[in-house]
């Protein structure tokens, strides 16, 4: 129990300033939603659609490549840093000349010209070329903080970041307002240059945030010793383009149906259905909060514990603890979900179906990163390029067929199908080349109560919040009830 004590420990930290940022980010929806148009909140959505493609394109899978070769190559972790840096930093390089020297092409492609001029969109552009290069530098440093065992300062760091962002935000949207509506100190100097309600002061916003962290992470920064060692780097290559198609997949499953809803609906709707969806998905976070906590904690730990006689044996213990959290989770945001829908404005609330179906998805994504350290630890991260490929493909074909005719809900549906597909056919083929004893049908077992009390509590109920909360306390206690004597020794060995 102590190698599960080191995990929970780790992974409540990362849990604790995961839970915390998201959770402070998420109150700026209800302001974004009131404050913007559903159009314009489209575009914003779209454009951070756009950046979290671009983003998973720019870290080259260096990350996984990172954890997998520190434990790897003991010996080497120098060489290990300075390469994965390198090839971050050179990939960072070349997306940000290539992206300043056609930006006007890029800027006609993407933007509307009903809501914002192609000028708007380039300065647009410019603020996220600059947010994704920061960003993808920070990576590494960052995964070497997570690699050193050090949860405090990563959570410190991302803390202080999503509290920059949200200051700021607050300041341009409330507080330059304030001071020129009362003519308060300072208020001549912001009437030159501020203007009203624009969706550009997000960008800034998240611009000086990423700027404070990466200058937060000069001290990992200044251990770098900026030499490629070509056998290691190449070694480690052909690690991680699998791992970033796989990484690319993942992330086009997540913001592709945002950017084909804005591409294939009538102009006259388009952006006002991103903006409903996005917003829509916004209520999903808190599954995907402890997604991100779990994965943070999890990789690391992985990846350093796969050398134990027993390391089959606790991963299959730590993923029926995260089935039971997760289905917990599941039930409990649906049962709330007329509480959780006043967090965004209501003309909003037409796009509220989507939401159990999102969190399915993120159900099933979740168990699918859990199942994916199969290929990892094994080396075979071309499975990895297999199965999101596949799920890559679903996304894009049904999202095609489908959305015309049906909309957001198509995307939601089309997610949860990806996402599903992905988590079994991992399943499949990591019993095949990677066993890890699961138990599968106590899994199943948990999985599936939690869809009937969902459907029970959304359909059946009609998100009654009176039922749909008995049913989430009832399924607690028949957990608590049913795995008591496990229970127990996790919480005695904490």
């Amino acid at each position: 129990m102590s190698t599960i004590k080191k995990f929970a420990s780790q992974t409540a930290l990362y849990g604790i300033a995961t839970v915390a940022s998201r959770i402070l980010n998420f109150f700026l929806t209800p302001i974004y939603t009131r404050v913007f148009d559903k159009k314009v909140y489209g575009v914003f959505t779209e454009m951070y659609s756009y950046a979290s493609i671009l983003n998973a394109l720019l870290s080259f899978g260096m990350e996984t490549t990172f954890f997998r070769y520190i434990n790897k190559k003991g010996d080497q972790k120098e060489a290990v840093y300075a390469n994965t840096f390198i090839v971050v930093l050179c990939t960072s390089a070349i997306f940000l000349a290539t992206t300043l020297i056609f930006i006007d092409p890029i800027a006609a492609w993407v933007q509307d010209e009903r809501l914002v001029s192609v000028a708007e969109y380039k300065t647009y552009i410019k603020f996220f070329v600059f947010i994704l290069v920061i960003d993808a530098i920070s990576v590494v440093p960052f995964a070497k903080v997570r690699a050193d065992g050090r949860p405090g300062r990563y959570s410190l760091i991302k803390l202080i970041n999503v509290l920059t962002f949200i200051g700021l935000n607050l300041f341009f949207i409330f507080v330059i307002p304030y001071i020129i509506k009362n003519q308060s100190f300072g208020a001549a100097y912001f009437q030159e240059w501020y203007r009203n309600n624009w969706i550009g002061y997000v960008f800034v916003a998240n611009l000086i945030a990423s700027l404070l962290t990466l200058f937060l992470l000069i001290p990992e920064l200044l251990q770098l010793k900026l030499k490629l060692h070509k056998d290691l780097a190449l070694e480690m290559f052909t690690y991680s383009w699998p791992v970033l198609v796989a990484n690319l997949s993942f992330i086009i499953n997540e913001n592709v149906d945002k950017i084909f809803l804005s591409h294939l609906l009538p102009a006259n709707i388009s952006n006002a259905q991103v903006g409903i969806y996005g917003a829509c998905s916004k209520i999903a976070i808190f599954l995907s909060i402890f997604i991100m906590a779990f994965r943070l904690g999890a990789e690391p730990f992985f990846f350093s514990y796969a050398k134990n006689e027993n390391a089959g044996k606790t991963y299959a213990f730590i993923m029926d603890y995260f089935v039971l959290a997760i289905s917990l989770i599941f039930v409990g945001v649906v049962a709330n979900i007329e509480l959780l829908k006043n967090f965004i404005a209501p003309e909003y609330w037409v796009g509220l179906d989507v939401v159990p179906i999102l969190l399915f998805g993120y159900v099933s994504l979740g168990i699918y990163m859990n199942l994916s350290i199969w290929y990892k630890l094994s080396d075979q991260t071309k499975y990895g390029l297999y199965i999101s490929g596949i799920g890559a493909l679903v996304t894009i074909v049904l999202n095609l067929l489908f959305i015309p005719k049906y909309g957001f809900m198509a995307s939601a549906w089309v997610s949860l199908t990806a996402y599903t597909s992905m988590m079994i056919l991992s399943y499949i083929l990591g019993q095949k080349n990677y066993a890890i004893p699961y138990h599968l049908k106590r899994n199943v077992a948990y999985l599936m109560a939690s869809i009937i009390l969902v459907w029970l509590s959304y359909i059946y109920f009609n998100k009654s919040l009176i039922i749909g909360n008995i049913l989430f306390v009832g399924f607690g206690l028949v957990i608590l009830y049913l795995e008591r004597s496990q229970i127990k020794k996790i919480l005695s060995s904490l």
